[in-house]
């Protein structure tokens, strides 16, 4: 299938993970692909293994002058973005009274303000170009509840889901649609990093908290990348251009809204 032929995409953190299974997912649907990341090196791998239709740029979404010239760079080499997927977060979690400062300011300068501004500074291009466009934001189920020991994620996803809101209403207007994917727990890498957290709070060994937490999942596993790109792909083609200013759960059965 080609539902996203002559299009083009950035996304952010796509040098691996989820970020790169939707990379992959929109070459096969016949897109040109900016895979954007900090860790450069593995960007141009994944573009590499990509072909043509891929390439890499370099970005940290915690700094503006890098999101503008990772937007300019795509721009200079497709010529346009008709699609942007912001991707790129960070995960912590403590209790409470051991939440640092520094934390809350990485966690919400990466998640929450690095949506935000690369979404504007995506936003700005769609509307001078005047066709419109698609800006799909990474949610997460932790953005639909409170967590004991993740308060800072939960909030700074929390935050996605309502910036996803207020931006869909306010750039609908230019032919842009912004809506959401919330993931429940998805396998990967990040996972060993997710895993070590609880198993330091929770006193839990290696390994078991990712599985107690893929057996709790209705439908009897926990994600994985894949699972998420037909939603991406969705969000992103002609057949979502009445779907506005919406976050929808891909996990699993975990969260129902």
């Amino acid at each position: 299938m080609t539902r996203l032929a002559g299009k083009s995409a950035l996304i952010t953190g796509a040098a691996r993970g989820i970020g790169r299974a939707f990379a992959e997912a929109y070459v096969r649907e016949g897109a040109r692909v900016a895979i954007a990341d900090i860790e450069f090196d593995r960007a141009r791998e994944a573009a590499v293994t990509l072909g043509d239709a891929a390439i890499a740029v370099e970005i940290d979404v915690s700094d503006q002058a890098s999101i503008d010239r990772a937007v300019q760079d795509t721009i200079k080499a497709f010529g346009q973005i008709d699609i942007l997927i912001n991707n790129a977060a960070v995960f912590t979690a403590a209790p409470i009274v051991e939440i640092s400062r520094a934390d809350y300011d990485r966690v919400f300068d990466i998640n929450v303000a690095g949506t935000l501004f690369t979404l504007q500074s995506v936003a700005w291009h769609m509307i001078e170009r005047g066709q419109g466009g698609k800006i799909i934001n990474m949610a997460s189920q932790a953005g639909r509840r409170g967590e004991p020991l993740v308060a800072v994620y939960c909030a700074s996803k929390a935050a996605v889901i309502s910036l996803t809101q207020s931006a869909g209403l306010n750039l609908i207007r230019h032919g842009i649609n912004v809506n959401a994917i919330a993931p429940g727990v998805v396998d990967g890498e990040h996972w060993d990093d997710v895993d070590a957290f609880f198993a330091k709070y929770e006193g839990k060994a290696p390994g078991q908290k990712k599985e107690e937490v893929g057996q709790a999942v209705p439908f009897g596993r926990m994600g994985v990348a894949k699972d998420l790109t037909g939603m991406a792909v969705f969000l992103a083609s002609d057949e979502a251009n009445y779907v506005v200013a919406q976050c929808y759960n891909v996990d699993g059965g975990q969260w129902m809204s």
